[in-house]
């Protein structure tokens, strides 16, 4: 059996590829990058010298993509970049792509609400064609939902904070949310591509409900930085953004952006945590991995560097 994860030079695809050395040899795994010169070096090395493949394959490129699926069995897929009709377009060439070269199962990377009524997130549109794409291609599939990361709430927003004199700004209110860990996702992620998942089965990966406030009290007492809480309504929030450089949509351009996201994807991901939308319970954490979902306290210390001034 032979495995592809995608975007192994990412967050999350990087750690999936990890988890996959942990219980498959080198040789039996492709790591694919839109451009390997992004993995570091040592990384790069490491992965080579224990036999792993390492392949160029953007989404535009189909072709390139169906001869490294030919090479393999199963297929990891991270979501794309962009938002919106340019990514629906990629996704659909990697699973034509998987289709063409005949692989035996698919793992995609979705978001929490694809599947459901009532969300409204600026990303949505991207996941729930896709989710329907995979449904009909004749694949055998899993698709993971990742809640919101809980990492935005430990490192972004902390760092948002700082630069706005302190003030924690958002459209989440009091709103609580099942945050994942992306040390959780990717224990899952390599979970369904080696086969733990049940056939053609869809699963949200949530983690501990926690809200915002908590979040920043905790970094509070763990800085000595006195952040203030301040919940806005949409416009306000756009405002805030506005004034940080960060881009209204993934099409405005965001070089001077602080954070790889638009305030679109920010302020909708934000209104559906103050609505209860990312308040869900699920349990295919601990199924799928056998560990439990991490604990959000233990992320403070693991993130300190971000508001931990120099001794």
């Amino acid at each position: 059996m032979r495995y592809v994860v995608m975007g192994a030079d990412g967050q999350l695809g990087g750690r999936v590829a990890e988890n996959m050395l942990e219980t498959v040899d080198g040789g039996d795994l492709v790591f694919t990058s839109p451009d390997p010169s992004r993995i570091p070096a040592d990384r790069l090395e490491r992965w080579q010298a224990k036999g792993v493949t390492v392949a160029a394959a953007g989404y535009d490129d189909r072709t390139a993509m169906t001869d490294i699926f030919r090479t393999a069995n199963r297929v990891w897929m991270i979501s794309g970049v962009y938002i919106g009709l340019p990514r629906q377009l990629q996704h659909r060439n990697v699973i034509d792509a998987a289709v063409d070269a005949g692989i035996e199962h698919f793992t995609y990377t979705s978001f929490l609400g694809a599947d459901r009524q009532g969300y409204a997130q600026y990303v949505l549109p991207d996941h729930t064609f896709t989710e329907a794409y995979l449904r009909n291609s004749g694949l055998a599939f899993n698709i993971m939902r990742n809640n919101l990361y809980l990492e935005n709430y430990f490192v972004n927003a902390v760092r948002l904070a700082l630069a706005c004199g302190n003030r924690w700004v958002t459209t989440a209110g009091e709103g609580v949310g099942t945050f994942v860990a992306k040390d959780d996702s990717g224990r899952v992620g390599a979970a369904l591509l080696s086969g733990k998942g049940e056939p053609d089965a869809a699963y949200d990966i949530c983690g501990r409900p926690i809200g915002q406030r908590r979040i920043c009290e905790m970094i509070v007492a763990a800085s000595g930085i006195p952040f203030s809480y301040e919940p806005v309504d949409a416009e306000a929030f756009y405002a805030y953004l506005d004034g940080l450089g960060i881009p209204r949509s993934s099409e405005d351009d965001g070089s001077k952006s602080p954070v790889p996201w638009c305030s679109n994807d920010m302020v909708s991901n934000e209104a559906a945590i103050g609505l209860g939308r990312m308040n869900v319970a699920s349990d295919a954490i601990e199924r799928l991995t056998g560990r439990k979902p991490t604990d959000p306290a233990d992320l403070v210390e693991t993130y300190a560097s971000v508001w931990r001034r120099p001794a």
